[in-house]
């Protein structure tokens, strides 16, 4: 009944749409309501909007198709399983963050050594949780740098009081 693509289109925007559905009861709640409920109604809406801007970033994060190897993330370790190589990085040692033409993200630690995770790797999605954590990361310019044409290794973050790394590999 409904295209493959259309499917899927939508079951990858599905929290940004369920965001989107409770801003608008939120918003018809408090045009509706009088009093205290009306300030409630306005407060579900923009709990709403902001889950919504939080949704689309990871859904500009995702890979759109699946490429080699596996990520996995367990007690801020990093974890990448692929074909032809891997690693672990301990994202507390994490020093820089970069963006490979490969494209991949480059997780430096500060003995400079690294571990290069492809951005379209099973599991890969779990990473934006541990990035928008690291301190004073710029999410639109990371989602920025991910969704343009790369032709230069491109530093996303780096940790306060620390020089920049130039790994050449």
């Amino acid at each position: 009944m409904i295209r493959p693509e259309l499917r899927d289109s939508l079951w990858r925007w599905r929290e940004v749409i369920a965001a989107l559905i409770l801003a608008g009861l939120g918003a018809w709640f408090a045009l509706s309501a009088f009093g205290i409920m009306e300030w409630v109604g306005w407060a579900v809406a923009a709990l709403g909007i902001m889950l919504a801007i939080s949704a689309a970033q990871k859904v500009r994060f995702q890979a759109l198709d699946d490429g080699p190897g596996v990520v996995t993330l367990d007690e801020r370790r990093v974890t990448y399983l692929g074909p032809l190589d891997g690693g672990v990085a301990e994202l507390d040692l994490m020093v820089q963050l970069d963006l490979t033409p490969a494209p991949s993200w480059r997780l430096i630690n500060a003995d400079g050594s690294f571990l290069d995770i492809p951005t379209n790797a099973k599991g890969v999605e779990a990473l934006f949780d541990v990035f928008i954590t690291l301190p004073g990361i710029k999410t639109e310019y990371m989602l920025y740098v991910l969704n343009r044409a790369n032709v230069a290794q491109m530093t996303v973050w780096m940790a306060p009081d620390h020089k920049p790394y130039k790994v050449l590999h």
